[in-house]
C-alpha cells in the first residue's frame, strides 16, 4: 500500500477593511480603478457556500436578506456584480460607485478580473473566502477603445491582490470530521493511533 501525505486546501481571506484605498492604473494609463477590501460576515459567507444566498436569486430578495440580517447599505445590496469564484464561491464584488461614467461597459472585465483574482489569491495561489471588494472610484477614459479587457482585466486584478494585502491577509485551514466505530477491544490501539 502506497500513502502520501495528505494535501490540505487553505483559503485566504482577510481580517479587517483594507487601511487604504489601492488605486491601480492600466497599461495605458487611461483609465484608474480604486477598490478596497472587507471581510464579509462569517454567517453570510455560511448561507452562500450552503446555497442559501446566489447569484441566481431575485435581486429584491436577496438584498432584503443583506440589508435585515446583515446591515448592508441598500444601494450596494443591489449592486452585487459577482460571486466568485467560479460565480459560486463566498466572495463578492460590489460597485460602490457614484456617477462614474462606463461603469456598465467595464462590468465584464472586471468579472473576469474578479474571478481569476479569487481562484488564485495573492499570498499563495489558493482560494479566496470571505472577501467583499469595493470598487470605491474609477477614471475611465471617454473612448471606448481604450477601455478594452486587455486594459482593464489586468488592471483590476492588480487591484484585488493590493486590496486584499492592504487588509491584514490570513489564511484558513479546513478542518475535517471523522467518525470511527471499532469494538471495545481494540479500542486503545485507535486511541493510540490517533494521537
Amino acid at each position: 500500500m502506497i500513502k502520501t501525505d495528505p494535501i490540505v486546501t487553505y483559503c485566504e481571506t482577510v481580517t479587517e477593511e483594507s487601511s487604504v484605498e489601492c488605486m491601480t492604473k492600466s497599461p495605458n494609463k487611461h483609465n484608474r480603478l480604486t477598490m478596497k477590501a472587507e471581510p464579509l460576515n462569517e454567517e453570510l459567507t455560511t448561507l452562500i457556500e450552503n446555497g442559501k444566498v446566489t447569484p441566481k436569486d431575485d435581486v429584491k430578495s436577496r438584498s432584503r436578506i443583506l440589508i435585515d440580517q446583515f446591515d448592508w447599505d441598500k444601494v450596494d445590496a443591489t449592486k452585487i456584480w459577482s460571486f466568485g469564484p467560479e460565480n459560486t464561491g463566498a466572495n463578492l464584488l460590489v460597485d460602490t460607485t457614484k456617477a462614474v461614467q462606463f461603469m456598465n461597459e467595464i462590468r465584464d472585465s472586471c468579472e473576469n478580473a474578479f474571478q481569476w483574482a479569487t481562484k488564485e489569491g495573492a499570498m499563495c495561489q489558493e482560494n479566496m473566502r470571505g472577501i467583499r471588494f469595493n470598487i470605491v472610484d474609477a477614471t475611465l477614459h471617454t473612448d471606448a477603445i481604450h477601455r478594452g479587457g486587455g486594459q482593464i482585466i489586468q488592471t483590476a486584478r492588480r487591484c484585488f491582490y493590493a486590496s486584499e494585502l492592504s487588509a491584514v491577509p490570513s489564511l484558513q485551514e479546513p478542518i475535517f470530521s471523522c467518525e470511527i466505530t471499532a469494538p471495545m477491544d481494540v479500542m486503545g490501539g485507535v486511541y493510540n493511533c490517533l494521537n
